[in-house]
């Protein structure tokens, strides 16, 4: 069967992977509401068309923090991608930097800062930071990024914890032996290969990270690195207001792959209180449900600049390495396409809030 959609590249990569990896990738917290509510979302959305408008030059290209992309579409930082296929990181990023947009690499990745830099030394790179409880070791991290050719830091201020992830609990979830965390050395590489019974990558966050960190610490990441600061994870807008007073230049509206806490809101639903309270002052972005062309369009009709996409290229590098992370690039692309040509928008900038509605307004006509 032909894949022509990133549902079919998702029940494509569910037949490949061991459970123990497929339930990790795939999973949410708790009854998993919120991850059901991250697609679903997007339905009580409608798109308004346009008609008779030249549409006969059309253009995906847009300018975000400085960086030119032939999409406004990234990549979401995804740990231990290697357990999806043999290329891992390296794969997903040389897909990214082929078709023109944005990688974000995780820190807690089975590539190393440093291979993956000389693994895509000309692609446009941001990554995504965890402070940990020595931090010195988040220093190190910085310096290794900037030293490394990254144009950005991503801040994930959502998981001071790992949430309740129960597919997790139940395989006692570890990182295969012949991997490791490639950022770095020792038992901080491989100790999330022991589960003790439970989830050995949430036993390492709760002996690695720092749960105590405050606005405060932002303050000291913006003003210690010579990188953008960008918080990732923010779902109201009194945060996206104190990051943006802390120093950040973007917002990432996210909900973590609705994998911290459920019953939080969808990313789309929240997305337009953030864009009125901070959007006229910093980048604001967003991930989570993104499946096809009409999800971006949605969300950059609502004021999104960037959207990211996380599970969907790893399901790509499930089935064909880079290569697959590159076709699944390419279907997003062309739907976003064709949903720009069909509503009447030849270029991202023409996108607006004009184009959609939510479905209660049909109700109460």
């Amino acid at each position: 069967m032909e894949l022509v959609s990133l549902d079919d590249y998702q029940e494509k990569a569910w037949s490949l992977l061991p459970k123990g990896p497929l339930d990790y990738y795939r999973s949410g917290a708790g009854d998993e509401f919120s991850l059901r509510l991250n697609r679903s979302a997007f339905d009580k959305i409608r798109l308004r068309p346009t008609f008779m408008k030249d549409v006969s030059k059309r253009s995906t290209r847009t300018t975000v923090m400085g960086l030119d992309l032939d999409m406004p579409i990234a990549i979401a930082p995804t740990a231990m991608q290697k357990m999806a296929h043999h290329e891992g990181e390296i794969g997903n990023a040389k897909a990214a930097a082929a078709s023109g947009v944005l990688f974000t690499l995780s820190t807690i990745a089975t590539t190393s800062i440093e291979e993956l830099a000389e693994a895509t030394p000309d692609s446009n790179k941001w990554f995504q930071l965890y402070i940990f409880r020595n931090r010195e070791i988040a220093k190190n991290l910085i310096r290794r990024a900037e030293q490394s050719g990254y144009k950005a830091l991503v801040l994930t201020v959502d998981a001071p914890i790992f949430g309740l992830r129960r597919q997790d609990l139940r395989n006692a979830f570890t990182l295969p032996n012949h991997l490791q965390l490639a950022n770095f050395v020792g038992d901080q590489a491989t100790s999330v290969r022991h589960s003790h019974g439970k989830s050995g990558i949430n036993e390492y966050v709760i002996t690695q990270f720092d749960d105590s960190l405050t606005w405060e610490d932002l303050k000291w990441l913006v003003k210690f690195t010579k990188l953008p600061v960008i918080a990732k994870g923010i779902l109201t807008a009194e945060d996206a207001v104190t990051a943006v007073k802390c120093g950040c230049q973007g917002i990432i509206v996210s909900n973590h792959g609705a994998r911290q806490l459920d019953s939080v809101p969808a990313s789309i639903e929240v997305l337009p209180e953030i864009v009125a309270a901070v959007g006229d002052k910093v980048t604001v972005m967003m991930d989570g449900g993104i499946r096809q062309g009409t999800d971006v369009f949605k969300a950059l009709a609502l004021g999104a600049k960037l959207v990211f996409i996380g599970r969907p290229a790893i399901w790509g590098l499930t089935v064909a390495g880079q290569a697959g992370v590159e076709n699944v690039l390419k279907i997003i692309k062309n739907e976003l396409d064709i949903c720009m040509a069909t509503v009447g928008c030849a270029s991202i900038s023409e996108i607006s809030k004009k184009y959609v509605v939510h479905e209660s307004y049909y109700s109460r006509l």
